[in-house]
């Protein structure tokens, strides 16, 4: 696939009124249990950002929520061996605060400290908000940036929340006549309540579609929380595994086949499709967990080996997904090849992680767009894009 140069988004004036570098704001860390991974997307990021084009302000978001300022050292966002990285190790100090105004005619950010005067640290022209799972990927940061009218990077409000709860994600698609796989909810209160009816739902759903299952958070990822469960003696505590992450609990039937990944990136004409990828059988893990992700590198391969017929079906599928959700900016699209031929779409990521072993990033370069030019291109993306209904 060819790429063009992206045209330039609006250049920004100083008070002056003289031309600057657009300032980019980029948003990691966060409350969720993928603080650590966000970290680690957020650090490729700012070494890919193309400084003579643009202005850089990392903003970190602690573990707790607290906005703090942090250095702009990629090199210390990297996992070390199996230690993660954090923004509380990475902030420069244990109780500064920054503040994102919510007045869209300011886009001033300020910094301050106990006993220390406020400190105004700049305009932002657009934020890139590196966050994974709640409390940042969900809508609620996208939610703030609107209030606030600062242009951002990625799906709005909507899209995002649609994105990150996979029950909803699954009712949009099955609306717009996508292929999706069988699954059941566990809300809180039935959980709660009345866990043998709970229990009684998903050991009948087995019935019907077999073991193993999938026990997931509904509304998580980087595979956070999810348990293979064989059989029902061990339901209950991969259930309480992945309350430990949402209280509501999505189950998934085993889809037996191939897991194939596809890019979506929105260019000026539209959504188009990369290359996929496929990941193959981790032998030392029961399936593509968190460790098999991101600390033992499990390698995908790019492109994946399909026909052309399949290659173009599941790109089709990909930006239909884009399209049900009303994603912008960026999507991953993750698919189960059936046996019998058949694509069924499993999820989609409305931020996709960014590390250097990310499968997003790989399969946008074998589809001749470069690392730097993918992050150049959701800049441009997002600073031409504005706030509010569109």
């Amino acid at each position: 696939m060819s790429s063009q140069t992206p045209s330039p988004g609006p250049v920004p004036a100083s008070s002056g009124g003289e031309r600057r570098k657009p300032r980019v704001a980029v948003v990691f860390g966060g409350r969720s249990s993928e603080h650590a991974i966000s970290v680690v997307t957020a650090g490729a990021v700012l070494r890919a950002i193309d400084r003579e084009k643009y202005d850089v302000l990392p903003i970190g978001i602690t573990a707790d929520g607290r906005w703090a300022l942090t250095a702009d050292e990629p090199e210390r966002m990297a996992i070390a061996g199996r230690e993660l990285p954090s923004v509380e190790r990475l902030a420069e100090s244990g109780e500064g605060a920054v503040v994102l105004p919510v007045d869209p005619g300011n886009r001033e950010v300020v910094y301050s400290e106990p006993g220390s005067v406020p400190k105004a640290l700049g305009d932002v022209d657009v934020v890139f908000p590196m966050l994974h799972g709640p409390y940042g990927e969900d809508g609620t940061l996208q939610g703030l940036l609107e209030l606030s009218g600062v242009p951002y990077v990625g799906a709005g409000v909507l899209a995002s929340a649609v994105g990150m709860d996979k029950e909803y994600m699954k009712r949009v698609f099955v609306s717009f006549g996508l292929p999706v796989g069988p699954y059941e909810v566990i809300r809180p209160r039935a959980w709660e309540q009345d866990p043998s009816a709970a229990r009684r739902r998903i050991v009948e759903f087995a019935e019907e579609h077999g073991w193993p299952l999938f026990v997931k958070p509904a509304r998580a990822g980087s595979s956070i929380g999810i348990s293979k469960v064989e059989d029902a003696a061990d339901l209950d505590a991969a259930v309480e595994e992945a309350r430990r992450h949402d209280p509501k609990v999505i189950v998934e039937a085993l889809l037996r086949g191939r897991e194939i990944e596809c890019g979506v990136l929105e260019y000026e004409d539209g959504p188009r499709a990369s290359v996929p990828a496929e990941i193959p059988p981790v032998s030392s893990h029961d399936f593509y967990d968190f460790e098999a992700k991101y600390i033992d590198s499990a390698d995908g391969i790019v492109p994946a080996p399909l026909t052309e017929e399949q290659t173009r079906r599941v790109q089709e599928l990909a930006v239909a997904a884009f399209e049900a959700a009303s994603c912008e900016g960026l999507v991953r699209a993750d698919f189960f090849l059936l046996d019998s031929g058949e694509f069924v779409i499993n999820e989609i990521n409305t931020m996709p992680g960014f590390t250097p072993i990310s499968m997003y990033p790989r399969m946008w370069q074998e589809s001749g767009v470069s690392y730097p030019e993918l992050v150049d291109r959701l800049l441009q993306a997002a600073l031409r894009r504005s706030t509010g209904l569109r």
